[in-house]
């Protein structure tokens, strides 16, 4: 194993990710270290590249980038018990103890090696390919929180879904995985045919298309306030909005609307190990894939650049290749 440690690194807000070489940190007791094959890039962290309101949570400056990412554990340490060198494993990049996550608090995936708490940590099934686990640990463990623990979506649910870019299209998928009846909205005509060929029931451009429907729960992955709004009018009486995107903060909407139907409008953020282990267990049994472009880890900055235009058709996995570990 190298001694290096080689990646791309934040150098605070406005300022360029710079690649970097240096030394490998010190293991902690009951973390593992991992030797990355593919760290997925996130539209969060062009943001902190943009926006200073996101230096609240990251707490290291410099720091190495990425926190969706797959590998195999090359360093186990002291404390670590139910893993072994060798396991292809994901890495959960939400909080634990007093580690904000990867790419936050500690150096993150889009380097040669990385290191994450055994707690958080999910065996990888064999069939399951690395750049399919790296886009679960996120964009997989997002879409499927908002669909199925706040949204409680489950086979027969009649479900609308505002907005099908990736997250869109991954929660759209989980629900017809698990046997819902799908409604999709979306202004694309190329997105609207992708429902279609995915088994969507109805496909429409506007939520307020399927006011009739009486859908269950609507969940809102565009954010942009009038869909949410809509999004409220559409659903049915004790019907759920699930708010994910947050392309427009400040929302308004009709409280009488609400009181009348009675209706319930939920946050979802991120999720847990757990919904990444269903999201997992989806892909191996179920086929669930997720839509993935790979990209050498010398592109990771170009990338981002991609991400900020709105260049990216599919989700963006960096892949790392032998010459990194050199």
């Amino acid at each position: 194993m190298s001694k290096i440690l080689k990646g791309w690194e934040f150098q605070g807000t406005h300022k360029p990710l710079k690649f970097v070489e240096k030394e490998m940190p010190k293991l902690k007791p009951d973390y593992v270290r991992i030797k990355v094959h593919n760290t997925g890039l996130c539209h969060s962290d062009v943001g902190a590249l943009e926006d200073e309101g996101w230096l609240a949570l990251i707490t290291v400056v410099p720091i190495i980038m990425g926190h969706e990412t797959s590998g195999e554990i090359v360093e186990l340490g002291s404390e670590v018990k139910g893993f072994k060198i060798g396991d292809r494993v994901a890495v959960c990049p939400m909080t634990y103890k007093d580690d904000i996550g990867p790419g936050y608090s500690r150096d993150g995936g889009y380097a040669n090696y990385t290191t994450a708490p055994a707690e958080m940590l999910v065996k990888i099934p064999e069939n399951v390919s690395m750049v399919q686990a790296a886009a679960a640990t996120d964009a997989g463990m997002t879409s499927y929180h908002a669909v199925v623990k706040r949204g409680e979506v489950k086979k027969g649910t009649k479900i609308g879904i505002i907005g099908l870019g990736g997250l869109g299209t991954l929660g759209m998928k989980v629900a017809i995985g698990l046997g819902a009846e799908v409604y999709v909205a979306t202004r694309k005509e190329a997105a609207q045919q992708k429902a279609k060929d995915a088994g969507a029931y109805k496909v429409a451009d506007n939520i307020l298309d399927f006011k009739d429907d009486n859908l269950e729960v609507i969940v809102d992955f565009a954010g942009a306030g009038i869909t949410t709004a809509q999004a409220l009018e559409a659903v049915g009486n004790k019907g759920r909005v699930v708010l994910v995107g947050m392309a427009k903060l400040d929302v308004n909407f009709n409280s009488r609307i609400l009181i009348t139907k009675e209706a319930s409008i939920l946050g979802s953020i991120g999720g847990t190990k757990e919904d990444i282990a269903d999201v997992l267990n989806l892909m191996s049994t179920a086929g669930l894939e997720i839509e993935v472009e790979e990209i050498p880890m010398s592109e990771v900055a170009a990338g981002l650049d991609r991400l900020k235009a709105g260049k990216a058709d599919n989700r963006l996995v960096m892949k790392t290749s032998e010459k990194d570990f050199k």
